[in-house]
């Protein structure tokens, strides 16, 4: 039986064709960034969405799908993340498949802050954070006369109460006078705290946990109506 060469010379031709195309086009893939993957840190609390963080992962004015990897600048890409007020953290990268990764760490809020003018969170690193439409943060509620120069000191109030576990779970807003002394708030009793300044901040905290557990053991909490915690090392109590 002849062989046909010809025959077998166009299948090679065609095979060959059909691979060097294919190879392109996988070789063009892995050039390119075929999509962006947004993973977030830490927690289901998700402040922002993807979608937000799509918007800040531009460059020149468009979107970084499709475009070349040789052309995308992540330096820049992880500027524009790291610019949004609600993310402390973040990490943008190329993988070897065409994909751009952002990881985002969402910055953590340890107060709400409610003033004459407006409304924010403040962070576990004393910054100032937004409010999100997404998310509704379960923490301390700071609010009267506050300017933000005000933020580092409530910053150190709120820190001290979260920092101990029965204070945490007792105490559920500040108040700011404008005289710049504080009152707090207990979840249970009517009772008006005065704080006073943040002199002696840990003093004065310690006094009104001791006084809390004793009043709760011997049910006489509810004969006060003010707590007040200015005067040194002691706690002077209002009847009813």
């Amino acid at each position: 039986m002849k062989v046909n060469w010809n025959y077998i010379k166009g299948f090679l031709l065609l095979a060959l064709v059909v691979f060097l195309s294919g190879f392109s086009v996988n070789k063009n893939n892995a050039n390119t960034v075929r999509d962006i993957l947004i993973e977030f840190e830490e927690g289901n609390n998700l402040f922002m969405n993807y979608e937000m963080v799509n918007k800040l992962l531009i460059q020149n004015g468009a979107t970084v799908k499709n475009k070349a990897k040789s052309v995308i600048d992540l330096q820049l890409l992880e500027k524009n993340v790291l610019s949004h007020p609600m993310v402390e953290n973040a990490a943008i990268f190329l993988t070897v498949d065409g994909l751009l990764k952002a990881k985002v760490k969402q910055r953590t809020p340890i107060a709400r802050v409610l003033s004459n003018t407006k409304s924010y969170y403040i962070d576990k690193q004393a910054k100032i954070m937004p409010l999100s439409s997404n998310h509704s943060a379960r923490v301390l509620l700071v609010y009267g006369a506050i300017k933000e120069t005000d933020i580092n000191e409530i910053h150190l109030l709120v820190t001290t109460i979260l920092n101990d576990e029965f204070l945490k779970k007792q105490l559920i807003s500040i108040q700011k006078m404008p005289n710049n002394e504080f009152i707090l708030t207990p979840r249970i009793g009517n009772q008006k705290i005065i704080l006073g300044n943040t002199n002696d901040l840990n003093q004065k905290l310690k006094n009104l946990k001791s006084f809390f557990k004793k009043t709760m053991v011997d049910n006489t909490i509810d004969n006060y109506i003010a707590i007040n915690l200015k005067y040194n090392n002691q706690v002077v109590c209002t009847k009813k």
